[in-house]
This record gives C-alpha cells, structure tokens and sequence, in this order.
C-alpha cells in the first residue's frame, strides 16, 4: 500500500462536473493498493497518516497532526502510484491489486482514518 499525502486548505474532486468529494483543512491522499495488500496494511497506513506530523504549531514548526487540528482526508484511489518503471518507458502495473480487490481494502483504510478520528470526505450518493 503506497500513499501521497498533501496537505490542503481545502479540496475537491469531481466526477463529470459532479463533485463527488470536499474537505475544508486536511489531506489529500491518493493512495494505491497492491495486491499483497492486507487490512493490516491499511490499518498501520491509516495511523501512520492520521499522527503525521506537518501541520504548524503557533512557532511555524511542523509539530500538530491531522487529529490534532481536526483536520478532515479526501482519500482517492490511485492505482497509477503502484506502476513499475525500472524497465522501458511503459509502466507495469502487475503489482497492482484489481479493484474488486482494491476497494475493499480503500474502504478498510477510509474506515481505519475514522476510528483515528478523522472526517473522511464520503463519495457522493449518485456514485
């Protein structure tokens, strides 16, 4: 399990002009599955994202986390980030976990976010 994690004012995705998810003050993270992925991983990741710590302090140093400022996630599944490239110029993506997989174990980490007391931004019900 890979994540790319940003921190945001605010954020949100849309589908087809349709927004599908919005967070105010949070992270972004874009987060891609492998297929030897466990819930195990997503739980461990789901921690390690909620405890990091970048946000300020009232020194400017990077001292407060995502719980610590009640901070929400936007979680987008990325599949890309799990792309092998040491060879040639089209990436592999063997690795990767199929999304009937996959989305298991997304919803497994966005439901491990929420036990760490994390808002996570919830798709839209049209979806």
């Amino acid at each position: 399990m890979r994540a790319v994690v940003q921190r945001v004012s605010e954020a949100a995705v849309s589908v087809g002009g349709d927004v599908v998810g919005s967070i105010g003050r949070g992270v972004v993270v874009l987060l891609g599955v492998t297929s030897d992925d466990a819930a195990t991983d997503a739980e461990r990741l789901a921690g390690k994202v909620a405890r990091l710590r970048i946000f300020a302090n009232d020194d400017g140093r990077f001292d407060h986390a995502l719980v610590d400022v009640g901070g929400a996630a936007l979680v987008i599944s990325q599949f890309t980030l799990i792309a092998d490239t040491r060879k040639g110029n089209r990436p592999s993506f063997t690795e990767a976990a199929r999304p009937e997989e996959a989305e298991p174990l997304y919803e497994h980490f966005c439901a491990a976010l929420r036990r760490e007391g994390v808002g996570v931004a919830q798709k839209s019900s049209k979806r």
